[in-house]
Order: C-alpha cells, then sequence, then structure tokens
C-alpha cells in the first residue's frame, strides 16, 4: 500500500493497525498537506446499509468544526474496502501520557476541559462519537487535545443490524463481522456507557459517562471499571459503584469527585445533559485549583456564578465591583445633589484622582499576571529558565514534557482572556538550546527566572 495512490492521496507510511483497520500516513496531492487515512475492515463494511449510516455520520461529523476534533476530510471506497481520510494529527495519546506519567492534576483537568469543549460542539450537531477513550485522544507537541475517529464508532453500532441470514455465506459473513466487532470492543471495553454495554440506542450523555471514564484514569493513574474479560468489564459498568479519587489520591479537590460521580451516573438523565455543561463545571474547577480557593461545601450554583463573572470580568475582581459602585454612586450624588461650584470642582479632583489609579491598575495588569505565571511556571522541576521579552514569553526546559506545554498553553490564554490594555502575549517552549545558546539567552535583560542549580558560566573578558 506505501506509495500507493488512492483518489488524490499518496500513501506514505504506515502509522498503525487497530480492531477496525489500518491507519496511514498520506499527502493530500491537491493541497500538499499530510492526512491520515483509515481502511475499515472489509467485515465491517459488507452491508450496503451499515456503508450508507457510516457515509452519513461522516458527512456529519465533518460538518463539525472546533480545534479539538480531528477534522474528518473526506471518505470513500477503493477495490471494495471503505476508507476515511482525517487531519493528520502529530503528538501523544492520553493513554501514552498516563503510562509515562507526564500528566498532573491541572494537566489532566485542562486535557478535560478542551475535550468536553470539543464533544459539546459535537453535542449541540446531535452528533455523538460513541468511542471515547483515552486512545482516541491525541495530545500535540503544543499542547492541545485533539479528539480522533468521529464517525468510526457508528460501525459498531447494531452489530447484527438488519441482515437476513438466508444462505450459508451469510452465516459466515455475519459470524466474520461479530468477531471483528468483538475484537474491537476489547479496547473500547473499559469505556463503555452503561446503556452500550446493555446494547442499548446511546445519546450525548453517553459520551459523558465515557469522558469521565477518561478523567479518573488521568488523575489516579487507573481505570474505574476492570474485569478479567470484556464482559467482566462491562457487567462491573452496569452494576458496579465507582471507587472515589479521593479515596485513591487524598490531595484531590471534592468538587472534582462531584463532577467525576456526575459524569458515571448509572442512569444517562443524571448525568450533565451533554458535555458543555460538563465544559462549564471543569473551567470553574480549573480557575478554583489556579486561585487556591477551594469552594464551600454548600453554595449556591447561581451566586457562585454571578461571583465567579465578576472575578472575571471585573479589571480586578471584588474590589473593582466596589470602586465602580463608589465612582457610579458619587456620580449620582454631583447630578441630583445641590453642591456648590468649589465642591463640586474638589469632587472632580477626586475622580480623576481615582480614574489615574484604575488606569494604572489596569496597566500594570499585565506585568502583575506575567509575574504570577512565573511564580507558578518556575515551580515545575523541568523548567530552567523563564524569559519575558515585550509579548513574548519563552519557558526554557530540560525536556519538552506534555504537560508543561498543557500549563503554559492555558496560563497564556488565561492573562489574555484578563487582558485590558495592551498586545496579546505569546508563548514559547525551548528544550533545543545549546549550553552557548542558553549562557546568552540567560545573560540578557528579561530573565524573570532562572533555577538555583543551573550553572552559569563566567564570559571570557575581551582583551
Amino acid at each position: 500500500m506505501i506509495g500507493r495512490i488512492v483518489s488524490h492521496y499518496k500513501i506514505e507510511s504506515l502509522i498503525g493497525a487497530g480492531g477496525m483497520g489500518v491507519v496511514y500516513r498520506a499527502i493530500d496531492t491537491r493541497l500538499n498537506r499530510p492526512v491520515a487515512i483509515k481502511f475499515i475492515k472489509p467485515e465491517l463494511t459488507s452491508n450496503p446499509d451499515r456503508v450508507r449510516r457510516f457515509f452519513q455520520e461522516a458527512r456529519s461529523a465533518a460538518a463539525v468544526n472546533h480545534h479539538a476534533i480531528a477534522q474528518v476530510y473526506d471518505v470513500g471506497e477503493l477495490d471494495g474496502t471503505t476508507y476515511i481520510v482525517m487531519e493528520y494529527v502529530q503528538g501523544q495519546t492520553v493513554t501514552e501520557l498516563i503510562l509515562k506519567q507526564e500528566l498532573d492534576l491541572l494537566g489532566s483537568i485542562e486535557i478535560a476541559l478542551q475535550v468536553a469543549e470539543g464533544l459539546g460542539t459535537a453535542h449541540k450537531a446531535n452528533i455523538v462519537h460513541r468511542d471515547i477513550k483515552s486512545d482516541n485522544i491525541m495530545v500535540t507537541a503544543d499542547g492541545y487535545a485533539k479528539i480522533l475517529d468521529f464517525g468510526l464508532a457508528k460501525l459498531l453500532d447494531q452489530g447484527m443490524d438488519t441482515t437476513v441470514l438466508k444462505t450459508p455465506a451469510d452465516v459466515t459473513q455475519t459470524e466474520t463481522l461479530m468477531k471483528t466487532i468483538a475484537g474491537a470492543i476489547v479496547g473500547t471495553a473499559a469505556y463503555m456507557s452503561p446503556e452500550q454495554a446493555r446494547g442499548r440506542p446511546v445519546s450525548q450523555a453517553s459520551d459523558v459517562f465515557s469522558l469521565g471514564i477518561v478523567i479518573y484514569e488521568m488523575v489516579t493513574g487507573d481505570l474505574p471499571f476492570k474485569g478479567n474479560t470484556p464482559i467482566d468489564t462491562m457487567h462491573a459498568i452496569v452494576f458496579d459503584e465507582v471507587q472515589p479519587v479521593t479515596t485513591l489520591k487524598k490531595n484531590l479537590p471534592a468538587e472534582l469527585q462531584r463532577i467525576i460521580n456526575t459524569c458515571l451516573r448509572k442512569n444517562p438523565k443524571a448525568r450533565y445533559a451533554d458535555a458543555s455543561h460538563l465544559a462549564e463545571d471543569l473551567e470553574r474547577l480549573k480557575r478554583e485549583i489556579e486561585s487556591g480557593v477551594r469552594p464551600s461545601s454548600v453554595r449556591s450554583l447561581g451566586l457562585k456564578g454571578i461571583m465567579d463573572w465578576l472575578k472575571t470580568a471585573m479589571p480586578f475582581g471584588i474590589p473593582g465591583v466596589a470602586l465602580v459602585a463608589a465612582v457610579v454612586i458619587l456620580v449620582l450624588l454631583l447630578i441630583f445633589s445641590r453642591i456648590n461650584l468649589t465642591v463640586l470642582i474638589s469632587q472632580s479632583i477626586w475622580v480623576a484622582v481615582l480614574g489615574f489609579f484604575v488606569y494604572r491598575h489596569l496597566r500594570n495588569r499585565k506585568a502583575r499576571m506575567l509575574k504570577r505565571f512565573v511564580d507558578k511556571i518556575s515551580k515545575f522541576p523541568n523548567v530552567k529558565a523563564v524569559i519575558i521579552k515585550e509579548d513574548r514569553v519563552t519557558v526554557i526546559v530540560e525536556k519538552a514534557q506534555a504537560n508543561i506545554y498543557v500549563h503554559v498553553n492555558s496560563l497564556i490564554e488565561e492573562i489574555n482572556k484578563k487582558l485590558y490594555l495592551g498586545r496579546p502575549v505569546s508563548a514559547a517552549i525551548r528544550d533545543d538550546l545549546t549550553s552557548e545558546e542558553f549562557q546568552r539567552m540567560v545573560r540578557e535583560p528579561g530573565v524573570s527566572y532562572i533555577k538555583d542549580d543551573a550553572i552559569l558560566e563566567v564570559p571570557p573578558k575581551s582583551n
């Protein structure tokens, strides 16, 4: 297959093989871009009605556009074999990151948030993924999550279809199909929702359950439901209650346990209705962890939503609300009170002074947020130095791991969301510097942090 041209895609190399087919890296010769092309096992597409439904699902998935979803570009057939062409994503799967222990709490929540936002967009278009699992979530080199294989899991639905077994050939074909589906399910069983395990119709809440399992796995390193066989695992999913994450890792927040519990409810109606609602709670939890604030156990969700909005919408949070209220009251007093000219001028001076301090606070806001950024990133043992020049942040690391990218991107995006003045901040992570380049960079202006044990060489004196 290597070197062959399929439609206008030239196949270059093998990426891998799984229960549903074989994936190759190819070049789109029309647009000169890399793509991933998956050839589906023939037994999964032997029924014309099954192929028709697959094409329909793939077309619907292709219409969903979100940065956390690997785009579906094309579908077609070659010599009776169905294929699907998707965005080529380079990076590591969440499974690989878990095995390498490269995910911490905040990194796990950031990945879950990105995936939930992408799924939420698909769910609003009435598209259900059906096969959310750690192997189907890729994290790119710059720390962004991508959901793979949208539309493919439709082939595993309704294993028997409506096929009427008329001949021995029909029976043989159906047996082959069921064996293929069983093989594909082996890697998926641990992430199934109870309704999938019982062969019932799926909904957006099914994806929420599967994503809840991925979140559980990311923060604990273990799966919530396990068995010696896929059937045992599916039985556990349907009937067993999950062990709380807070009993496996004592330092995990109780709010995370509440979110996971909501995802893993056996009744779909008791879960988040779709992933966008899950994303809202993950975003709130992320802010709480970053700020170090833990919510009380009894709270009003409506009031908390308002308070969260005020903290992020106002230039300096709740004090900003008080300041704006004071200015409004002062203006109203000036308008409706009978105040002589001297008092009016005096009050106007106070308003001007107040305005000056507000402007000064806003102008220095970026510097304060960048200082907090440096304080947080410098806690990573892998970080050697942080250099800030104007609106560009460079983080120098010994090894560029996924959790560093996730954290840096998350914190920079948070800074840019809260900027009211000035240009947005960009960031770069460098692990490719030579010793000479490192020495040169840390001697230039803008060094905000340098690791204590970093060796600084004395530059040679010029004659």
